[in-house]
């Protein structure tokens, strides 16, 4: 069992942020994501899992198959797996995403990675 308060989790840190862990089961990994101005994930398909999003803070614009949906706070992204998708940090500030990856593959240990 996973429970974390508020700042607690393993920090994996990012230059001046970081990325926590919240959950590594097999059934899935979850993890939150902070990222700066001009931050972005080229498009690219996961065979393997769903690639689900939530943005805490800030605002994303994400690429989904053909569509561009952009939304801040409270928004929430799910791509099913063989689905194209990307995103960018569309505002000025930090960008803050919870990441959740269903089933678990091994996302959490490449960013343990040096």
């Amino acid at each position: 069992m996973f429970a974390y308060r508020t700042g607690e989790g393993e920090k994996l840190p990012r230059g001046e942020r970081f990325h926590r862990v919240l959950a590594e089961l097999p059934e899935l990994e979850a993890v939150e994501l902070w990222f700066g101005p001009g931050f972005v994930v080229d498009p690219h398909v996961h065979d393997n899992h769903a690639d689900n999003f939530y943005v805490v803070e800030g605002e994303a614009e994400f690429v989904y198959g053909d569509e561009v949906v952009r939304g801040g706070p409270g928004t929430w992204v799910s791509v099913p797996r063989g689905t194209r998708h990307g995103f960018r940090n569309a505002g000025d500030g930090d960008l803050r995403l919870l990441n959740v990856h269903a089933p678990r593959v091994g996302f959490v240990a490449e960013l343990r990675e040096p």
